[in-house]
């Protein structure tokens, strides 16, 4: 009997060609230049470097560069799902352009976004106007770059949890309904699980973002050390005070932090795919 073949024709090269292609991209787009600030970092000794991570204006521009990214992937997480249900659940009039609008933060220039967030939210704008009788002050404080990089990030979590909620097929819901479950229970029983790995790909996308965002932050930030100056404005300073290695080597504790808060997030990713994916399989077997 003559023996079936089951390899596949692919349009792109096999397997070692292609592997070395992207090996060779990745290298010259990503390695080389990260290895080239490692590289460049080494020209400070130990406790030039130890100095020149902690000094106190660094380690405040780290906590607001992390604690404001952290914060606006959170609301954008909350938010940007809200978002995307809105979207895929419901049909109403100018749908189209609420979700053109979505990917606004993806085309505006980040310096048009900092100059028309500042335009609003200054105590002299359409909002601040409003907010700042209330004692609530955006523009130039750190709340002013919470506010830039959730306008920036939100577009990160609805694009990748939109396709998840578009493929989840609303009989589950309905069949939890009939069992009992209120709307809280269907939610966090059936939907979360579904699209739990998506909101943290999202959640991380939008963290990566806002962590590195500098064009949309300087200007509603203020740029006041201790207070509002961001880490990449940092960096970009020691650049125009000729300090190569002191700027590679706050960008070098920038990469490590979030390459290890990068790390965890994909860890809770994996495990939230495998326990949902483990839980269908025994639902499989159950039935």
């Amino acid at each position: 009997m003559a023996k079936i073949s089951t390899k596949h024709n692919n349009v792109l090269p096999g397997f070692t060609p292609a592997l070395g292609f992207t090996v060779f991209y990745l290298s010259l787009i990503v390695l080389i230049p990260l290895s080239a600030a490692f590289l460049k970092t080494t020209l400070l000794t130990w406790d030039q470097f130890w100095h020149t991570v902690t000094a106190p204006r660094v380690l405040a521009s780290y906590r607001l560069s992390f604690g404001a990214a952290l914060i606006g992937a959170g609301i954008n997480a909350v938010f940007g799902l809200l978002t995307a249900w809105v979207l895929t659940r419901y049909t109403f009039p100018g749908k189209k352009i609420v979700d053109a609008l979505v990917d606004l933060p993806f085309a505006l220039p980040t310096a048009v976004a900092g100059i028309a967030l500042t335009a609003i939210y200054a105590p002299n704008g359409w909002m601040g106007s409003i907010l700042e009788p209330h004692g609530i002050k955006v523009a130039f404080t750190p709340l002013g770059v919470v506010v830039a990089l959730t306008f920036i990030g939100l577009p990160f979590v609805v694009r990748t949890v939109q396709p998840v909620l578009e493929d989840l097929e609303a009989e589950a819901e309905e069949a939890a309904a009939s069992l009992g479950a209120n709307r809280w229970q269907t939610f966090t029983r059936v939907i979360l699980p579904a699209i739990g790995p998506a909101l943290l790909t999202g959640f991380a996308l939008a963290f990566a973002r806002a962590v590195g965002e500098y064009g949309s932050v300087i200007f509603i930030a203020g740029n006041m050390p201790m207070i509002s100056e961001i880490t990449p404005l940092l960096i970009i300073t020691k650049l125009e005070q000729y300090d190569y290695a002191g700027a590679t080597a706050l960008a070098v504790v920038m990469l490590v932090i979030s390459f290890v808060l990068l790390l965890g997030i994909n860890g809770l990713q994996w495990w939230a795919s495998h326990r949902h994916t483990k839980g269908f399989i025994l639902k499989e077997k159950a039935a």
